[in-house]
């Protein structure tokens, strides 16, 4: 670890990223760049999360196991120590596996059945949440004879580094609303969501290899990121969601497994993993995972926690969204008139629009702009 005066300009630099309005794949890759200053690292694992579900999505990584994929997904949200989700509530956000198993990683499954053939040492996680939600983790490993244990003081400037740049990641997900913003949109100009086809659905073992899939999967797939060679073809996305059901069947962590996924122009896709119904006895029935167009209540609400809208702004959002005047919102709150007019101001300052009408047509997906 770096002298204080060195950690010091190493924190104004993630600031000054932080607040900088880039896109999430150029702020993570520039706040990488920054880390591997200040905590060496060989590999790292780093993906956003649906803010309430806390399932991940749009992953960033760099791993010497990319064939391993669905064996390191499943494992990790199987695995209790270090997990992102008992993050959320320490004293501090950032915790080292060799730490947090007391000298004996091989508690954590991911290590044992993975991590370990690979000759990782140890692996730094931490986790990027604030009141709004969970927008991400991130696991930096390190491999090889010679690569020490994460030290407790880089446990403490990740998480330093976290509250400082949680606000950040958290707007680069907010600016995904606005049409045409964003590296690789996927949706192209023109295409709405009554042009794709109603739903898709894979089916997965408990491996999560794909055993199954409808004829409409492809149009969907399209728009998701794709996965490392050689699982191009299985966004990261579907195995996540995937993972999260067999973490809530092992009673690892309870969120539900479902996640929404940014697929260009400001529109989301909804992706939920459910259980098929037993059709063998001696046999674990597959998992489903769906794929379909938000809701406009699941897009709203993406909208408000990540634009940092407060419970009475994400309110009158909802009331907007269902056509209720100014009077109707009033009474719906107990407050004057004055008071949603004040409160629908201060929402068009932080998403810089002007009018409850293109407030709307911006948390909806329906801006029209570039592409």
């Amino acid at each position: 670890m770096k002298r204080a005066p060195a950690l010091d300009r190493s924190l104004e630099h993630i600031r000054v990223l932080a607040a900088s309005g880039l896109d999430h794949q150029t702020l993570r890759g520039s706040v990488l760049a920054e880390f591997g200053k200040m905590v060496p690292f060989d590999a790292f694992v780093w993906p956003l999360c649906d803010p309430r579900t806390t399932v991940g999505m749009a992953p960033r990584a760099r791993i010497p196991c990319p064939e391993e994929l669905p064996a390191l997904i499943r494992l990790k949200y199987l695995s209790g120590p270090t997990r992102w989700t008992q993050l959320m509530d320490a004293s501090l956000p950032a915790l080292s596996l060799q730490h947090a198993t007391e000298g004996e990683p091989s508690r954590s499954p991911v290590w044992r059945e993975v991590l370990g053939r690979y000759d990782v040492r140890d692996v730094l996680s931490v986790v990027f949440a604030d009141k709004y939600g969970c927008w991400a983790w991130l696991d930096l490993w390190r491999t090889g004879d010679a690569a020490g244990h994460f030290t407790r003081d880089e446990s403490d400037y990740l998480g330093e580094v976290a509250a400082e740049l949680t606000p950040g990641l958290r707007r680069s997900v907010a600016r995904q609303f606005q049409a045409g913003s964003g590296p690789g949109s996927g949706l192209p100009a023109g295409t709405g969501l009554f042009d794709l086809p109603e739903q898709a659905v894979l089916t997965l073992d408990e491996n999560l290899s794909v055993v199954g899939k409808t004829a409409s999967v492809t149009r969907w797939l399209r728009l998701l990121q794709p996965g490392p060679s050689p699982h191009e073809q299985v966004p990261a996305e579907v195995l996540n969601v995937a993972a999260q059901l067999l973490a809530r069947e092992a009673g690892v962590d309870d969120h539900e497994a479902e996640s929404r996924v940014h697929i260009g122009r400001g529109r989301w896709a909804f992706l939920r993993a459910t259980r098929l119904d037993p059709g063998q006895q001696d046999a674990a029935p597959p998992l489903a995972v769906t794929i379909q167009a938000c809701t406009p209540s699941d897009q709203l609400d993406m909208f408000a926690r990540s634009y940092g809208l407060t419970p009475r702004q994400w309110e009158l959002l909802q009331l907007a969204a269902t056509g209720a005047d100014t009077g109707t919102m009033a009474a719906a709150q107990g407050v004057t008139n004055y008071t949603v007019q004040d409160q629908f101001k201060q929402i068009f300052q932080v998403s810089e629009v002007h009018s409850r009408a293109s407030l709307l047509a911006l948390a909806l997906g329906t801006v029209t702009g570039a592409g």
